[in-house]
């Protein structure tokens, strides 16, 4: 089978949202490459490994490439998507001087090339993420998490995903039950059972990440602590007043929820996590990038939680908010 393939080229910083508008658009799968050079920094005090190899990439920007199957009409695909590009200074972002192209490329050409880059990966003192095709012997107290992304989802090492598990890690004591908002590959809420968390229900709009999360969890054999579903946090919230029980037991109010979603998104449902949350509950939320920061802190400070953390890697913020002990359910 042949797929479009849509090639951007568009600045580094607007990586969350122009992955966000080609998903949006109907793609099967989203590939990003940034701009590489022997002396560009890199967070390595985890022991992360970058195995990617030098390119010509403009300093400052990435390529990303989307997949559409053979029966979409690229014409228009790639005109909203200009539209979406231009309009990004609306909402503090800049594609910068952002390219478009639309080409064909075999099936099997791109949805096993890009497996060579990905490694196995410390993301925080105790946990690695593992590819499935890669060999790695646990040291010491390292905890695995098994991964498959599929092309449609990060490999788990993006700063803003592990902002989360660098979170979770300081977070989870034991036994607490969590609710992951757009759970993707599922790899925040392998983490979170991994790390010692009892239950968790992991959540997501998009079919294809239902049907990735659901095989990762199983990978990881996390299969009896942890339900996928496509729904999301006010679906929940709404079954938790009699539509519905969940099937691996997790039910508002829970000990901590975990999201990692654009800033935009994070600011339409602070309410919602709160409602869903415990006193003394935690919201760990990322996806932030620095130019929403003030924003985001402003919106969770409005609806009454307490700013316990605030971590940051390159350009990425992640906030821990918690729910004061006295506020009622």
């Amino acid at each position: 089978m042949r797929w479009h393939e849509l090639t951007v080229l568009a600045t580094e910083s607007s990586e969350e949202m122009v992955t966000h508008y080609l998903t949006e658009l109907g793609a099967g799968g989203v590939s990003v490459e940034e701009a590489w050079s022997p002396d560009k920094p890199r967070d390595t005090k985890y022991g992360e490994v970058y195995d990617t190899p030098t390119n010509d990439i403009r300093p400052g920007y990435a390529v990303f490439k989307a997949y559409f199957s053979e029966d979409c009409e690229m014409e228009p695909i790639a005109a909203e998507l200009k539209t979406l590009l231009e309009r990004l200074p609306e909402y503090g972002y800049d594609a910068g001087e952002f390219t478009i192209h639309v080409g064909s490329v075999h099936e099997d050409d791109w949805a096993n090339a890009w497996k060579q880059y990905f490694k196995p990966v410390a993301v925080t003192e105790r946990l690695v993420i593992k590819p499935t095709w890669e060999t790695y012997e646990a040291k010491n107290n390292e905890l695995i998490i098994e991964l498959d992304p599929g092309m449609a989802f990060g490999t788990g090492t993006h700063p803003t995903t592990s902002l989360c598990l660098k979170a979770l890690e300081s977070a989870i004591r034991g036994g607490e039950t969590v609710i992951d908002v757009g759970t993707g590959s599922g790899v925040l809420a392998i983490g979170a059972i991994k790390l010692g968390a009892s239950r968790v229900l992991a959540l997501d709009l998009d079919p294809v990440a239902v049907k990735v999360a659901k095989e990762n969890v199983e990978l990881n054999g996390c299969e009896n602590e942890i339900e996928v579903r496509l729904s999301d946090l006010l679906g929940v919230l709404r079954e938790s007043e009699g539509e519905r029980p969940t099937e691996r037991g997790v039910e508002p109010p829970v000990d901590l929820v975990v999201a990692n979603i654009l800033a935009e998104i994070l600011l339409l449902f602070i309410d919602d996590v709160m409602n869903v949350l415990k006193p003394g509950g935690l919201y760990i939320a990322s996806g932030i990038f620095k130019n929403k920061e003030a924003a985001v802190e402003a919106g969770l400070l409005a609806a009454g939680f307490e700013i316990v953390d605030v971590l940051r890697q390159e350009d990425w913020t992640a906030f821990v908010a918690g729910k004061p002990k006295g506020e009622s359910e």
